[in-house]
């Protein structure tokens, strides 16, 4: 199937030009598509140089401003749509989602339509994160499933595998969520519709390099957009967010 595997980026220089080579490796021969937040550290850059060398393969979207994780997946989401790509995968610029992990996630599409690489699905699989970083991240996981339904054990996750066919079903335009709170609002909307989804375990390990993009306002969000979510069901007012049949 053929494969695009989208990147936001921010700051990431040094490890996007690591990360590129490893992903045109990959036995899948996928697509590569950066969406930069115009980095001032020379991110773009970087990735026109890889581009200049494979075009056929790497493609990038630069954005002006920092405008947020939620907004460069739906840019690059919509661009996906537009093109003949199969599957679409999402993923850390950070190093911190494993590259040989990738071929695993598409495989696992064969009876799935969403499959999300899941640090907890198989115990507690984190490398290198401080305990209060580690314990947010499963309580928010753990409060998401409380209050949505969704059967996920990690639904924060944001190294993920998707059938094409079922990103037609949302309209990007209508989603605002950023940081964890996209991760979680993509899977809740997709679920709804009535989607497969599906965790494989992977080994998450902190980012080598760069600094960490978390911040009081990504964890406020998330802890109300769950709420957001239940209550949009609950008053049927999802329709907003579907693409039409």
């Amino acid at each position: 199937m053929r494969t695009l595997i989208v990147v936001p980026t921010y700051n990431e220089r040094e490890n996007i030009a690591q990360l590129i080579p490893i992903l045109l490796r990959l036995p899948l021969q996928p697509c590569v598509l950066v969406v930069d937040d115009g980095s001032p550290d020379g991110t773009a850059e970087e990735v026109q140089r890889w581009r200049e060398r494979n075009p056929e393969r790497v493609y990038l979207i630069e954005r002006q401003g920092k405008l947020g994780l939620g907004t460069a997946y739906c840019t690059a989401f919509q661009w996906a749509l537009q093109r003949p790509f199969e599957v679409v995968v999402q993923m850390d610029a950070d190093l911190s989602h494993d590259p040989a992990d990738v071929p695993r996630l598409v495989a696992a599409l064969e009876d799935a339509d969403v499959v999300i690489g899941s640090r907890y699905v198989n115990g507690v699989n984190v490398v290198n994160w401080p305990m209060g970083r580690l314990l947010l991240s499963w309580l928010a996981n753990r409060y998401t499933r409380l209050i949505t339904g969704m059967p996920l054990a990690d639904a924060t996750s944001g190294f993920k595998a998707f059938r094409a066919t079922v990103l037609r079903r949302i309209r990007w335009e209508a989603v605002r969520s950023n940081g964890y709170a996209f991760q979680i609002e993509v899977n809740y909307r997709l679920w709804r519709a009535g989607c497969r989804l599906k965790e494989v375990p992977i080994v998450f390990v902190d980012r080598r390099s760069g600094a960490s993009k978390m911040s009081r306002r990504i964890v406020y969000e998330a802890a109300w957009r769950v709420w957001q979510l239940r209550f949009s069901t609950l008053l049927g007012n999802e329709r907003r967010y579907y693409a039409d049949p």
